[in-house]
């Protein structure tokens, strides 16, 4: 069994949005209160039936539930009765830490007060706010209803309600976004006093409304207006010095936090620990009980068939070569990242080798490096982090 599965953690999706981004390609959109309600009522059985479904599959489900987190879409979009029934079905049926992490992800200015404090009676201890930016004219630009100024006030007030860990979202890359516009957002995060802040570097896919403009191209999304891809790398520099001065330390990729407050839900992911995920498109990684490796599952990503339970959920057995890949392209996302000594047992020498060949050569270009006995990869490095992990694992290794 993996040394980090003593506790699980739950993922539960809510693709709800009162209107959807112009850069969002997830599984998520606007949909009517019965489709809502449908929805709910899929999910509990779900969370209700992912035991036997665990059993009938022989995998290993952790019995310490540490971390909780719905995302979406804008799962406080939910009525409060419904956020109450799927909190009621995830503890009937895992019972929870006293002191698990329990995050809701939320747009600024769409949490009632009813629905807060249903939040706060279910166990939630911790606030997403998916604000992007806080200038206004970048908001506006990607379809966002929100005002920067109702961020900070949103962030008052759960915090005079209670939460404690609070994460705002950033995105570098927003049309109309220059140098100094995305230092007032820094700025603005850091004197908010928020516990955490996720930067992300707008990748536009194709199948997104901005990114049809971009290939378009028009006018109508702000693709015409869309940072160079040289700017948005200076951007996200900025963020890692700016955060890094003020205690806010970068942790993973997108990731910084001040002490104690690193998302224990999200490094599951990175650290390949174990998590169930319920509702459309979510994902899965329990263990197989005959020999420990990770399994992995998902839900489709079409809201009807969810809705109707006739999806057929396939379970994939991880094998060695691909425990190894999701090892090293995991692994390196974190800022600490990966212990040598922890590749050595449970995979070939001869890989191992290689690997560390490979780091070596990366090293003198900068974009990683060797330090104490881990290879992780340097700031220039996490700006090119998808063409590095290419390059690592470009070629299949062989056993001697």
């Amino acid at each position: 069994m993996h040394s980090h599965d003593a506790t699980l953690g739950l993922y539960v999706s809510v693709p709800f949005c009162r209107q959807k981004c112009t850069f969002c390609n997830f599984a998520s959109d606007a949909f009517p209160p019965a489709r809502m309600a449908a929805y709910v009522d899929r999910l509990v059985a779900e969370i209700e039936a992912s035991r036997d479904f665990a059993a009938q599959h022989q995998l290993i489900v952790p019995q310490r539930v540490d971390s909780v987190f719905l995302g979406g879409g804008t799962p406080s979009l939910l009525e409060p009765e419904q956020m109450a029934r799927v909190f009621a079905a995830l503890r009937a049926t895992y019972p929870m830490e006293q002191d698990a992490e329990v995050t809701v992800e939320a747009a600024p200015g769409q949490i009632p007060d009813d629905l807060l404090d249903v939040l706060l009676r279910s166990g939630v201890n911790r606030v997403s706010l998916g604000v992007q930016s806080f200038v206004d004219a970048e908001s506006r630009a990607v379809g966002r209803v929100h005002t920067g100024d109702a961020c900070l006030a949103e962030l008052k007030r759960l915090r005079a309600a209670g939460i404690r860990n609070l994460n705002v979202d950033l995105i570098a890359g927003l049309p109309h976004q220059t140098a100094a516009s995305w230092s007032h957002s820094l700025k603005t995060a850091i004197d908010s006093g928020v516990e955490h802040v996720s930067v992300y570097m707008l990748e536009v896919d194709e199948d997104s409304r901005l990114g049809r403009e971009l290939i378009g191209p028009g006018v109508r999304y702000g693709a015409h207006a869309a940072p160079t891809d040289s700017l948005v790398a200076d951007l996200y520099a900025q963020a890692c010095e700016t955060f890094d001065a003020v205690g806010l330390s970068q942790y993973e990729i997108s990731n910084f936090a001040r002490a104690g407050y690193a998302s224990r839900h999200n490094l599951k992911y990175w650290k390949r620990d174990a998590y169930l995920g319920f509702g459309l498109d979510a994902h899965s990684m329990l263990r197989a009980q005959s020999d420990g490796r990770a399994s992995r599952f998902a839900n489709g990503d079409e809201l009807n068939p969810y809705i109707a339970g006739n999806e057929d959920v396939e379970v994939e057995h991880i094998e060695m070569l691909g425990e190894w890949e999701e090892s090293i392209f995991l692994g390196l996302r974190l800022i600490e990242g990966v212990s040598i000594a922890e590749l050595q047992w449970p995979f070939p020498a001869p890989w191992l080798d290689a690997f560390v060949e490979r780091v070596q050569s990366l090293q003198r270009d900068g974009l990683m490096r060797l330090d104490d006995g881990r290879a992780m990869l340097t700031q220039q490095g996490r700006i090119v982090s998808s063409s590095i992990f290419g390059e690592l694992l470009a070629d299949e290794p062989a056993v001697a």
